[in-house]
């Protein structure tokens, strides 16, 4: 597997200076995102963002993917059509913004019943929101197709796709090749193993994200350093050494309280030992 990290995991502002530091502490790849604010939003221009894939690739570090992390304000099945349509605008700029980085894939949140990330009180009907999922996604999948960009729907806490064979299913009912699974270990923790999920999604895995987390905790508090939780790491790259994965690996964390720094180096030692390599 190739050792990524989101860009979300340095406490350096600027991108560059992100994808510097990652090179610096042994990742191979980064993961941006297309956020409200910073350096790679809805308004960034072909130009920018060709002249961070060529720091990129001067430095040796591959952009392996787009997170559209806007997608948590405007979900794709919003009951708001104006939000529900301009989630759509989201991902379309994602995916554009992929292609140039020359990224294959766009992590895509795929709908949301509800979150607590959300207000508590903004809960939607389970099948409406699978019904209409499918539909966008469906949708948006001949755009992706045309830039050669998968959509990875990733297993998020949004209390929808709580199993894998259910998105499995969900997957295989939209029968679009570039509507692919992005799969989250830690995220399944409270509720399942990565280990099974991993065996059943199977080949529709496109792109992964490594986190760990504590059952006992239950909450957003739960997740913890890699190695410090509850993921059976042994069993996990078994199973994606049977499913014949070798994709990125992207380690998604937001920096420390204190000595915020040192994450990226931790993340990158702790992943060279789940990856089983020697320093």
């Amino acid at each position: 597997m190739k050792k990524g990290i989101n860009r979300w995991g340095f406490v350096e502002r600027n991108i560059k200076e992100c994808i510097k530091k990652a090179k610096e502490v042994g990742f191979e790849s980064i993961e941006l995102n297309l956020e409200a604010e910073g350096e790679i939003t809805l308004a960034s221009q072909e130009k920018e963002l060709l002249e961070m894939k060529k720091f990129a690739a001067d430095t040796g570090l591959e952009i392996s993917s787009v997170l559209a992390a806007l997608l948590w304000k405007y979900p794709l099945t919003s009951e708001d059509k104006t939000v529900a349509e301009k989630g759509k605008d989201v991902v379309k700029k994602a995916i554009e913004i992929a292609s140039i980085f020359q990224a294959d894939t766009v992590l895509v949140i795929p709908g949301v019943v509800g979150s607590v990330l959300l207000a508590p009180t903004e809960v939607h009907p389970y099948d409406t929101v699978y019904k209409k999922s499918q539909e966008v996604l469906k949708e948006l999948a001949p755009f992706a197709r045309e830039h050669q960009v998968y959509l990875g729907v990733e297993n998020v806490w949004n209390k929808f796709l709580l199993s894998p064979t259910e998105m499995k299913n969900f997957i295989d009912e939209i029968d679009e090749e570039y509507v692919q699974a992005y799969f989250d270990v830690g995220n399944v923790l409270l509720y399942g193993y990565p280990e099974h999920w991993i065996r059943i999604l199977g080949k529709r895995i496109k792109k992964v994200h490594f986190k760990d987390f504590r059952t006992a905790v239950g909450t957003l508090d739960g997740f913890v350093g890699l190695l410090h939780g509850d993921v059976n790491w042994k069993e996990v790259m078994a199973a994606f050494k049977e499913i014949g994965y070798d994709g990125h690996a992207t380690a998604e964390y937001m920096p420390y309280k204190f000595h915020p720094e040192q994450l990226p180096v931790d993340i990158s030692n702790a992943m060279d030992k789940i990856l089983g390599r020697k320093k």
